[in-house]
């Protein structure tokens, strides 16, 4: 039997994008707009994921233990680190976030993310120079080695600035990361995309 390609979503266009999106195709989750863009980013390539997917959302007393989430970046909270550092770079126009300070560590696009989908699966954020298939593909086999987690969302979330973001998102289910060969170069498939 044939084995099927990941499905994916690949997001590249600017912060307008993410809140038109979020607003034709989401619209249900106000904390959207306190978002970092890497966290906006990877949380509007999520939604529009699971909806691809037809994922049912959990309700309010559900979790899943064995969904975790492995994401990947170059650039980890750079932008939102250069955003709050605007807000105390001025002595006499010293005014320090607390809603920037919250997005300065990149893994908060993980929890953002396992939040609204009430996944308690492990979480990671790797930073990589670029994206890299084959070391992607050894990391989300490794995070198959436990004996809970049956799916990962995984996915390269990147933010340079505001409005210059790259991010694709897929499911990974353990049965995809027993080849990591094959996973690999499922994974190259969609980082060519995303490069387009």
């Amino acid at each position: 039997m044939e084995r099927r390609g990941l499905e994916y979503v690949v997001l590249n266009q600017g912060n307008a994008q993410l809140t038109e999106l979020y607003r034709s195709q989401i619209g249900d989750w106000p904390k959207f707009f306190k978002m970092d863009t890497l966290s906006k980013a990877g949380f509007v390539a999520t939604e529009l994921l699971l909806k691809k997917l037809g994922e049912r959302r959990c309700g309010s007393e559900e979790f899943i233990q064995s969904r975790a989430i492995v994401l990947f970046g170059s650039t980890a909270s750079l932008c939102a680190d250069r955003n709050y550092q605007e807000t105390i770079q001025n002595k006499d126009d010293y005014y320090p976030s607390p809603a920037l300070f919250v997005y300065t560590l990149p893994n908060i696009v993980t929890g953002e993310i396992a939040i609204r989908n009430h996944w308690r699966g492990e979480s990671s954020f790797y930073v990589l120079v670029a994206p890299d298939a084959a070391q992607m593909a050894f990391h989300l086999a490794c995070a198959f080695q436990d004996s809970v987690t049956e799916s990962i969302l995984a996915g390269w979330v990147d933010s340079r600035n505001n409005d210059d973001f790259q991010v694709f998102m897929t499911l990974i289910r353990k049965e995809d990361a027993a080849d990591t060969d094959w996973l690999a170069g499922q994974l190259q498939l969609i980082i060519n995309d995303l490069n387009k």
